[in-house]
């Protein structure tokens, strides 16, 4: 009957549960000035010498990463919000890359020195941006072996965050080309340096290695006080 229909219906949706709501990687992200800019340029071309493309080299921009994790879709404008206030308040900061790093899954990174500023930013937007987040992310896998990083991710939805931040410009992810090797060890004895600034936020759709596939938002610090950018 049509009832009996509808109720094996109704039983049905109540096994499959809630339908999950579609969630959407964002970062949010700092933006350095053109120093820092030209030095992931020259690396870029130096690792592209040795037959390996950055992600610079392929059109994605330049950034050291605050905040990244998964949001429900449709939490956009109230990320934008948030992090458009907070560089409301901001000026440029100085800010220094320094040093050139492999991670033991042959993703290659620029080092960013940890400075007060860089520490206290990122702090402030995981603390703005975090209450949006998808409450229930996926644990990465190598998050598991370190315990301090497990505990951050469950509390805030990113192992990187507050003691664990760990500022960097990433170059190259699970990259194949034993080639890499030989870059490290000359950039081991010479690394890659340089002095610039922090001078804006961004917000951007982040692909599977966490680079902007879609920059949502920029927002640009307030020069008024600090001179001209280099």
């Amino acid at each position: 009957s049509f009832y009996r229909r509808l109720w094996l219906g109704l039983m049905l949706l109540a096994a499959a549960g809630p339908v999950a709501a579609a969630n959407i990687g964002l970062d949010v992200f700092a933006i350095p000035s053109k120093p820092i800019v030209a030095l992931v340029a020259k690396t870029s071309d130096n690792l592209k010498h040795h037959g390996m493309q950055s992600f610079y080299a392929k059109g994605l921009p330049v950034h050291v990463t605050l905040y990244l994790t998964s949001f429900p879709e449709g939490s956009e404008a109230a990320i934008k919000q948030a992090v458009e206030a907070i560089a409301a308040r901001q000026q440029p900061f100085s800010v220094r890359a320094n040093g050139f790093t492999v991670s033991a899954g042959n993703w290659a990174f620029i080092d960013v020195e940890r400075s007060p500023q860089l520490q206290r930013l990122a702090d402030e937007v995981t603390m703005a941006v975090s209450p949006l987040r998808n409450p229930h992310p996926t644990l990465p896998g190598w998050v598991k072996a370190y315990p301090n990083k497990r505990a951050a991710f469950e509390r805030y939805g990113s192992p990187n965050v507050f003691q664990n931040f760990e500022p960097h410009l990433t170059l190259l992810a699970a990259e194949q080309n034993p080639a890499l090797k030989q870059v490290q060890q000359a950039l081991a004895a010479k690394p890659p340096m340089a002095q610039g600034r922090i001078i804006g936020m961004g917000i951007g759709i982040t692909d599977q290695f966490g680079q902007q596939k879609k920059v949502l938002a920029t927002y640009y610090f307030s020069t008024k006080q600090q001179g001209t950018q280099p």
